[in-house]
């Protein structure tokens, strides 16, 4: 079984940046991708971008080139750096671990919130 904690939410202003961190621990060792979703008040959980073992990440179109995602294994800890936050980032963010196409945990989630 795999844990997962996300934690670096917070209220910030539109143009601001946040870091996001989600810890893993337990069963790490067979995780081929980590991912960060969102999910605002009243839309669905959508993906904001995925890392996987071998570092190839891929993001929604509209984060890109606002926001990287990373991965520090030493520590078994993902980043998502968020630069340029807009008011439409405002959500709860969600990271999630998958082996072999299957989701096998999810956090509890940080909310962001950007005024304007």
């Amino acid at each position: 079984q795999v844990q997962l904690v996300e934690s670096g939410g917070g209220l910030v202003q539109a143009g601001g940046s946040l870091r996001l961190s989600c810890a893993a621990s337990g069963n790490i060792f067979s995780i081929n991708v980590m991912g960060w979703y969102r999910q605002a008040p009243g839309k669905q959980r959508e993906l904001v971008a995925t890392i996987t073992s071998g570092g190839t990440t891929n993001y929604r179109d509209s984060v890109k080139g606002r926001f990287t995602i990373s991965r520090d294994n030493a520590k078994n800890t993902v980043y998502l750096q968020m630069n340029s936050l807009k008011p439409e980032d405002t959500a709860v963010y969600y990271c999630n671990s998958q082996v072999n196409g299957i989701v096998v945990s999810w956090g509890r989630g940080t909310q962001v919130t950007v005024s304007s």
